[in-house]
């Protein structure tokens, strides 16, 4: 059986080993239809819709690939204000996979937050669903350094979902490594402004 890029030490005290190329897409996504669980259930939504692991796993592909055909880039950051749904998965994970740095923020805040992590965070993209919207696209509007990529996960215009389904459901994890950045979070900013 595949260890997927990690494994555990059996000495004592027990540490988690990383392969040279580790992604963690691999482990979370890859594996899961490759030992077999392709058919099984791996997301079930309110509304009904069920996605599969194998279903996942190509959806992961082709976020991945949808990301980079749009412009960025691996190690580039990209802002997410994304709703609890299946393209928040497909589009972390393909980040991830792609060697992208996916940046999940909360989607209760104001514009002026998203104005400032924006820029605070260098990010070269911005992803949002459109309930999201009227705060996002001020902000977007108002930060002194803008990404190169903004797009809505679905909708009118540039989409996440449009490139998806022009992008090809195979995509090579990078080989990013145990010292490389996988994500970043956000603090609460519970004394301060949030630091990423």
């Amino acid at each position: 059986m595949a260890n997927w890029g990690v494994s555990v030490s059996g000495a004592a005290p027990a540490r988690i080993v990383y392969q040279p190329g580790f992604n963690a897409a691999r482990p979370f996504i890859d594996r899961h239809p490759a030992e077999g669980r392709g058919q099984k259930v791996a997301i079930r939504t309110v509304s009904g819709r069920d996605v599969s692991y194998a279903e996942l796993a190509k959806a992961v592909d082709r976020a991945g690939n949808a990301l980079l055909g749009l412009g960025l880039g691996p190690g580039e950051r990209l802002l997410m204000v994304v709703k609890d749904c299946p393209e928040f998965v497909f589009a972390f994970f393909g980040a991830i996979k792609a060697g992208i740095v996916p940046v999940p923020l909360n989607t209760l805040l104001r514009a002026a937050d998203y104005r400032y992590m924006i820029e605070d965070s260098a990010c070269a993209g911005l992803l949002y669903s459109p309930e999201f919207a009227a705060e996002v696209e001020p902000a977007l509007a108002q930060a002194g350094r803008k990404p190169g990529v903004a797009l809505r996960t679905e909708g009118e215009g540039k989409t996440l979902v449009a490139a998806m389904g022009a992008a090809s459901d195979r995509l090579e994890a990078v080989a990013a490594g145990a010292e490389a950045d996988c994500f970043w979070l956000y603090s609460s900013g519970s004394t301060g402004r949030p630091k990423g």
